[in-house]
């Protein structure tokens, strides 16, 4: 199962590496990310591969949401086949 995380916040030093670790507790693999700065603003979105069930899945998406907030960012996890619902016409 595969998940777009979204990752915005002032930027500075780390930002990537502080998610990727956080990632890595839950085994995610990531598969592509991009990221920028635009004015100061960091924006960063990955493509991440997390082989755990649904329960684990919810798990991952508050425990990168309480992370974020503990380091000043906004963190979304969203599983891919929701993303992929949203953005079909």
């Amino acid at each position: 199962m595969r998940a777009v995380i979204s990752v915005v916040g002032k930027d500075r030093t780390g930002i990537l590496a502080f998610v990727s670790y956080e990632c890595l507790k839950y085994e995610a693999n990531i598969e592509d990310v991009s990221q920028t700065v635009m004015q100061d603003v960091f924006n960063m979105f990955m493509i991440v591969d997390i082989n755990k069930g649904t329960e684990e899945f919810i798990e991952f998406v508050n425990y990168l949401d309480k992370k974020g907030k503990e380091n000043n960012l906004v963190i979304h996890v969203m599983h891919e086949d929701i993303f992929n619902a949203m953005h079909t016409i």
